[in-house]
């Protein structure tokens, strides 16, 4: 009985952390330092354009997989489908481990590990609008 207790705690307090990670307050200019990470594939801000990625303007609270232009996989489409937007929650996970959110995305990036650099770079991406513009707060 004490392990089940004990188990269902354990899984209580996983499921209760992930989206209070993912809503952590996030520096925006220590997240600009995590973005250079993403450059070689992704840009924002006023012009910018597909890479080898999707450009990222106003990626947060926008339909996953619909930038304009990109020629998204299959298997993230098909992701889009059942998660039609990119919460913070959803950017969090897929920042993490994108082949755990997608085992067959094209990203090949490993994932960010540490909790503040994937709170920090959510909220620099989130200082763009749709047009790489500063975004209203």
């Amino acid at each position: 009985m004490r392990l089940q207790t004990l188990f269902a705690g354990a899984a209580l307090a996983v499921a209760l952390a992930t989206p209070a990670l993912a809503q952590t307050a996030g520096d925006p200019v220590a997240g600009k330092k995590v973005f250079n990470k993403c450059m070689a594939c992704h840009a924002v801000g006023p012009g910018a354009k597909n890479k080898v990625g999707p450009e990222l303007n106003g990626i947060v609270g926008e339909a996953i997989a619909s930038v304009e232009g990109y020629n998204f996989s299959p298997a993230l489409k098909e992701y889009a489908a059942s998660h039609p937007v990119w919460t913070e929650e959803e950017l969090t996970a897929w920042l993490a481990n994108p082949k755990a959110v997608v085992p067959k995305t094209k990203m090949a990036f490993p994932g960010l590990k540490k909790p503040e650099e994937l709170a920090n770079v959510i909220a620099y991406l989130k200082t763009f609008d749709e047009n790489g513009e500063p975004a209203a707060n």
